[in-house]
Formats: structure tokens, sequence, C-alpha cells
């Protein structure tokens, strides 16, 4: 009989060590809603009590303030700070959490909500053929982009039209302005 009771003794003990494992890394998944991490974390406290670990609420407490994920930050902290963690119940603390769940997933299905309204505009009602407002390709629909009067013929515009100096023409690329090659500059000492 004695040898029976070393054997269990060996069991829990073994098996004690794994649960402890599994409580230190113990983490909340993203996407885990609030009850099924505590769910987690309760089943595992009750099953190291049930082998002989003497478990205190604010150590349970203090494990799962410690390994939510980083959309709590803010409300671990503040919960911290605002109370007694010693005195703090489960209960009490898992309300807390589930009411900023609530409101994290209130604010995001609003988000979701705007982002599909806005992203189901069609191109007629958006403007200039779908591409939307800014600084695209495009004509003279803005400063400095092509010449306004483009039915004039320069000699001089093919040699270089697409470079950063434009010859005769008022079209220009980049921030420089147009620059005639063929102004009175003496090059001989060059």
């Amino acid at each position: 009989m004695k040898k029976k009771y070393q054997g269990s003794t060996k069991v829990k003990r073994s098996m004690l060590q794994a649960l402890r494992k599994d409580f230190e890394t113990l983490q909340m998944k993203q996407g885990e809603s609030v009850n099924d991490y505590f769910s987690k974390a309760m089943a595992i406290a009750n099953k190291m009590s049930i082998h002989g670990e003497k478990m205190e609420d604010v150590t349970i407490i203090e494990k799962i303030l410690r390994s939510m994920t980083t959309k709590f930050d803010y409300v671990v902290c503040s919960i911290e700070e605002s109370n007694d963690i010693k005195k703090l119940s489960i209960d009490e603390l898992q309300s807390s959490l589930l009411v900023h769940e609530q409101k994290i997933n209130r604010s995001t299905s609003k988000e979701h909500a705007l982002k599909v309204s806005t992203n189901n505009d069609s191109p007629a009602v958006r403007g200039r053929g779908g591409h939307g407002r800014g600084r695209g390709r495009g004509g003279s629909h803005g400063r400095g982009r092509g010449s306004r009067d483009r039915n004039k013929s320069n000699d001089d515009s093919s040699s270089s039209s697409r470079g950063y100096y434009n010859s005769g023409g008022n079209s220009s690329r980049g921030r420089r302005q147009s620059y005639n090659h063929d102004s009175n500059v003496d090059k001989s000492n060059v």
C-alpha cells in the first residue's frame, strides 16, 4: 500500500508540474474573447487546486492581467492603478474586461461599416475616371502640369520632351521650370 501511495503522489506531482507549466505559459490569443480566456485560465487553476496546489485569487488575477493582448494594455493599467489587486475578485476583473471588450467590438464594427461604405463608392461618383483625388498622371488638371496651349508648335520641344529641362514649351517635369538651351549663353569658355 505504501508503494501504491508513493506512485500516486509521483503522478500528482508530475501532473501538477505540467499544469504549472500550462498556467505559466498561458497567453491570450489575438481574437480570443475574454470569456474564453477566463474559462481556460480558471480550468487550469481548478485542476491545479485539485492536485494540491494552493492558488490564491490574487495569483490568478495577476496572471490574467499580465497575459492579456495588447489591445487591453491601457485598461489593465487603469485596473491596476484604480483597484487594490489583493482585494479585487476574479468576477470583478472579468466584468471590467468584458465591458472593455464590448466597447472595442462596437468601435471596430463601426469602423468596419465605415470602411465598407467608403469602398463601395462607384468610380463615376468619385470623379476623374475612378482615380479619386491625388497627384497622379493627368492632363493639365493642376498647377505646373503641362502646357496650357498644346496646339502651339515648337521646333525645339521634340529634342528633350521628358527630361528636367525642356527646350521651348511651357511643359516641365519635376520641380524646375522650363529652361531654354538656345538662350544667349556663351559656352566657349566651358
